[in-house]
C-alpha cells in the first residue's frame, strides 16, 4: 500500500537485510494477500518453474537463508523466485506451519516442499527443479 504514511517497507526491503542484487528480474516479493493470490494465479497459468520462500522478518533462520535465496536467483535465471512474508500475507499463508518453507512449482502444480534452511540443500533442490 503506497502512501499509507508510515513509510514502512515490505517484502524483501522490509527484512532490513543487505541482500544481493537480482540480475535477471526473476526475484519478486509478495507483500500482501492480494499480491500472493496474484502470484499463485500466475503460477497456475505459467510454465515457468517457481520457488516460493515463505518467511518472516522476525525469524532468525529465514534471515540467514534469505541472502542465499537472493544469490541463487542469479544462478537459476530460468526459475522464478518469490519471497512471501507470512505476516504481510496472513490469509494466504495460513497453511504455512514452519518458517522458512520453500515450495516448488512446475507447470502450475506444487511438486515439492522443503522446510528450514541449508543453502546446499536449497541449491540442490533448485537444480533439480530448474
Amino acid at each position: 500500500m503506497e502512501g499509507d504514511g508510515d513509510g514502512s517497507k515490505k517484502g524483501l526491503e522490509g527484512t532490513g537485510l543487505d541482500l544481493p542484487q537480482n540480475k535477471h528480474g526473476n526475484l519478486k516479493s509478495a507483500s500482501s494477500d492480494q499480491d500472493l493470490r496474484d502470484v499463485l494465479l500466475h503460477i497456475k497459468s505459467s510454465k515457468t518453474p517457481t520457488v516460493i520462500n515463505y518467511g518472516a522478518s522476525w525469524c532468525r533462520v529465514c534471515s540467514q537463508i534469505l541472502p542465499a535465496f537472493c544469490r541463487l536467483s542469479n544462478q537459476f535465471p530460468k526459475l522464478s523466485f518469490i519471497y512471501a512474508d507470512i505476516d504481510e500475507c496472513p490469509e494466504t499463508t495460513q497453511h504455512i506451519r514452519y518458517t522458512p518453507t520453500f515450495q516448488f512449482y512446475r507447470d502450475g502444480e506444487r511438486v515439492d516442499e522443503m522446510f528450514g534452511a541449508g543453502e546446499e540443500r536449497l541449491q540442490d533442490r533448485l537444480w533439480l527443479h530448474s
